[in-house]
């Protein structure tokens, strides 16, 4: 009999790609599970300079999660599933709520489905969430202590409210490092999806007697994220508009800030899991640890790709879209005794290197946008007098709530 594999839904992402590297190195066979979304891989895929896809310790299977059959075909000789497979884009979520509803949590179902109804070897689940179902984390309040405040509402974004204020006594509050036992709110359609997700798996593995580990994903980036979807991964997006000449446009203030940690600390993360016991049964993040603002984020990339414009704070805003989010890491460094290794830094001159190796996309954002607005989650432009209106509307209100406590 052969040995049993490893398999990795969503394999042949960006992601997938990465850890699948990394467990082959480990001498891990790995089964790549994928459907070759265009969204993601364009119209043709082409894998054809990948050298993973060469090695005998790799096979690949063209499937869909959301379908049992699929699921039985690609679970045989299976010791291990590290689920990567999801749709990912926070802003399509709210308009494509079936197809997200059905991929990531119908997907998870049929797996777990079939876990728990056939005969198998999968001795291990990993599952690959997202920091988005924390909604806004973590915030410290001057008065009240670790607060969560709720998602922002369009009329508080409308006027230009960016910064959340505390749920309590309304005062002005400071992000903080979110551990893993913060109350969960997801903001989004993607995010309620993904929540669903390790609700199922918590529940299912434990009544099965599977170890299973969840990781709560942060922004990840580096070589290899898909260059083609506009609706995930602004790193990609900033990108590819720069190299064109582009102007890059910044929501809100361009002071919202993100925990970017690059794929390859993602990676060992997940072999670390699937090599020890340390972190069965628990959830845990996975990030940097440190906050870095968009605005930021923008201006690194283009020092290194020769922009020839600043970035252009726009005001505009999306429904869904939280205002801050970083990891609280210590969880994990207890647990598997992982410390990211890659900063920000070399992260993105490593991306960017790769990138200037890729074709230039043609910029799709415009559409994606224009999808949003179309169906009212996202504005299009607020006139200055009506935002000046709105703005002064939120701050009598913040100020009435303030006074009243």
């Amino acid at each position: 009999m052969t040995t049993p594999r490893v398999l990795i839904t969503g394999g042949l992402g960006f992601i997938g790609l990465e850890v699948a590297k990394l467990l082959v190195r480990r001498k891990y066979p790995v089964l790549l599970f994928d459907n070759l979304n265009p969204q993601i891989h364009g119209a043709i895929p082409d894998f054809c300079a990948l050298q993973l896809l060469r090695s005998a310790q790799v096979e690949v299977f063209r499937g869909d999660v959301s379908k049992p059959s699929d699921w039985a075909a690609a679970l045989d000789n299976v010791r291990a599933v590290v689920h990567l497979a999801a749709e990912t884009g926070t802003a399509q979520s709210m308009y494509e709520i079936s197809r997200y509803a059905e991929t990531n949590v119908g997907g998870t179902a049929a797996l777990l489905n079939y876990l728990a109804n056939h005969k198998h070897v999968v001795c291990k689940i990993i599952l690959a969430s997202s920091r988005s179902v924390y909604g806004e984390g973590a915030y410290e309040c001057s008065r009240c202590g670790l607060v969560y405040p709720p998602a922002r509402s369009d009329e508080t974004l409308r006027a230009a409210a960016w910064q959340p204020r505390c749920p309590t006594c309304w005062r002005p509050i400071d992000a903080t490092a979110t551990p893993e036992d913060a109350r969960t709110a997801p903001a989004s359609i993607y995010a309620a999806t993904k929540l669903a997700q390790e609700d199922l798996v918590r529940v299912a593995a434990s009544a099965l007697g599977i170890p299973a580990v969840v990781f709560r994903l942060q922004n990840v980036y580096g070589e290899g994220q898909s260059l083609k979807n506009p609706y995930t991964g602004i790193l990609s997006i900033f990108s590819n508009q720069l190299r064109m000449g582009k102007t890059i446009h910044l929501y809100e203030d361009g002071q919202e800030t993100r925990d970017f940690v690059h794929v390859s600390d993602v990676a060992r993360a997940v072999a670390l899991g699937l090599a020890s016991d340390g972190a069965d049964g628990a959830t845990l993040n996975v990030g940097s640890g440190k906050p870095t603002s968009v605005e930021q984020v923008a201006l690194l990339l283009g020092e290194r790709l020769g922009a020839r414009t600043a970035p252009r704070v726009t005001g505009e805003y999306r429904l869904g879209d939280v205002r801050h989010g970083y990891a609280d890491l210590t969880s994990i460094h207890t647990r598997l005794q992982f410390t990211p290794e890659v900063s920000l830094d070399e992260g993105l001159t490593r991306f960017v290197e790769w990138v200037q190796t890729q074709p230039v996309e043609p910029d799709r954002l415009d559409k994606a946008t224009g999808e949003l607005v179309a169906r009212g989650l996202m504005p299009a432009h607020l006139p200055d007098d009506a935002r000046a209106d709105l703005t002064a509307k939120v701050q009598d209100h913040a100020h009435a709530k303030a006074a009243s406590r």
